[in-house]
């Protein structure tokens, strides 16, 4: 058994609110936009349908976490089994892994919604969409399959309790008494893959997008081709604000970066798209009324 250390009493109610508020709240905003998309013919289109994906990653995710969390809020001295542990790294890899792909995608779509339009129906079609999101699923599933696989080859002694809420790779290694370097180099080259490479390809689309613009001469058109990608390069900000950083960080900081993408970041996406996005606040009007 795994025992996850838990706060002081006193926090204990505190925290117990604070996470129930964003589980609820990244359940109830992802699952209104996938609503909102799925009943709204005008937004089936590559850029809603790859929001789609986001918005279930993100309930995924949340959910791989956070009931457990607030189970272990409850219940004084709270455990996750071996298998438990192993099942929660393995969906949670999963998911994050997924995330930061689907985000790089998504930034091509809008490269080639602005920089080649005339090319959009032909590039973006719907075989090409659910190729991309399909690849997307696929590798991440790979890679966590990778990860989890090395882990169950692995040895664990001595004591059985992690400073954590929540199994990760790195916390877990801690406690092994085998031989983790294959562990380590797996865990480099995934951080260079999903973090370094995906932050840089998303980032040379959006150098390509912000040229385009700059050569515009309407100011209308200027102003109608970012209003189409603010919300996904503020979403980016964000998850790459505290992924990058946090990335070989104490172990007190990776408890901050973890509730930011299990709990944080799933509660203010669905928040940014509809606030941000003219075409999601008119279907989600729809769903309501």
């Amino acid at each position: 058994m795994c025992f996850l250390q838990q706060k002081e009493p006193g926090l204990r109610g505190f925290f117990l609110v604070l996470f129930l508020l964003l589980f609820l709240g990244a359940l109830a905003g992802n699952t209104l936009i996938v609503t909102a998309i799925g009943l709204h013919p005008g937004l089936h289109t590559p850029m809603y349908f790859f929001l789609t994906n986001l918005a279930v990653l993100d309930i995924v995710c949340t959910s791989t976490v956070l009931p457990k969390l607030l189970e272990n809020l409850v219940v004084k001295g709270g455990t996750i089994s071996y298998q438990g542990c192993m099942t929660q790294l393995f969906f949670l890899t999963w998911f994050l892994g997924a995330e930061l792909l689907l985000l790089t995608v998504m930034a091509y779509d809008r490269y080639v919604a602005i920089c080649r339009p005339l090319h959009y129906s032909s590039r973006m079609g719907r075989p090409v969409c659910v190729l991309l999101a399909g690849s997307v699923w696929a590798v991440s599933a790979v890679s966590t399959s990778v990860h989890t696989g090395l882990m169950t080859r692995l040895t664990f002694c001595g004591p059985n309790q992690i400073q954590h809420f929540l199994c990760e790779v790195p916390t877990l290694l801690l406690l092994s008494c085998s031989p983790t370097t294959l562990n380590n180099v797996m865990i480099v080259v995934a951080d260079v893959y999903f973090g370094v490479v995906n932050f840089l390809l998303t980032m040379a689309s959006y150098g390509c997008i912000i040229a385009s613009i700059l050569r515009m001469r309407s100011a209308a058109g200027k102003q109608r081709a970012f209003s189409t990608c603010s919300s996904h390069l503020l979403v980016v900000t964000l998850v790459y604000t505290y992924i990058l950083p946090g990335s070989g960080s104490s172990l007190e900081n990776g408890k901050v970066v973890a509730v930011l993408y299990t709990a944080v970041s799933p509660t203010l996406n669905p928040l940014i798209y509809s606030l941000r996005n003219k075409d999601v606040k008119v279907a989600l009007r729809k769903v309501f009324s």
